[in-house]
């Protein structure tokens, strides 16, 4: 066995082990396979939680490089919604979240969510797409918001403190 095919078995085997520790990841479910440090992901999941939870959890992992995830997300039948449910749990969650701007608008196809619209902050754009992550039915997510904040350089901010 080559060192290198031994560092990618000793990879594969940590990762597994990092997706059974955490109990909110079907773990079971997942192939891992590893080739030069890069992590593939491969299997069927019911929402887009569990597709995020696995690959973070990988990330978490000391020595992946980068993971290349071939998960598939697909609710089963019973949580099957339709664009315009998910379009409706999405406005609402966009409307009852204070963190989230009204100015983030949505757009529901085949259960792919697409925000657009301005954020004055990053953390706004994170929170508007990690707040959908949960939601039944959902394939993937795509944010196209953008945030309008531009912060100075510290010597900028640190010479216009002195004018």
């Amino acid at each position: 066995m080559t060192k290198d095919h031994k560092d990618d078995a000793d990879l594969q085997h940590d990762v597994q082990e990092e997706l059974r520790w955490d109990p909110s990841i079907h773990a079971e479910q997942i192939g891992v396979s590893v080739k030069n440090g890069v992590v593939e992901l491969d299997c069927h999941v019911d929402s887009i939680w569990d597709k995020y939870a696995a690959e973070r959890a990988t990330m978490r992992v000391a020595k992946v490089k980068s993971v290349a995830s071939e998960i598939k997300v697909g609710p089963p039948s019973s949580a099957t919604r339709t664009d315009e449910q998910i379009a409706r749990a999405v406005s609402n969650h966009i409307e009852w979240n204070w963190l989230v701007p009204k100015t983030v608008k949505v757009q529901v196809t085949d259960g792919v969510i697409t925000l657009e619209g301005t954020v004055e902050w990053q953390y706004q754009k994170k929170e508007a797409e990690e707040g959908l992550l949960r939601l039944i039915g959902v394939k993937s997510i795509r944010n196209g918001s953008r945030s309008t904040r531009r912060l100075a350089p510290p010597e900028l901010r640190a010479r216009s403190k002195t004018r």
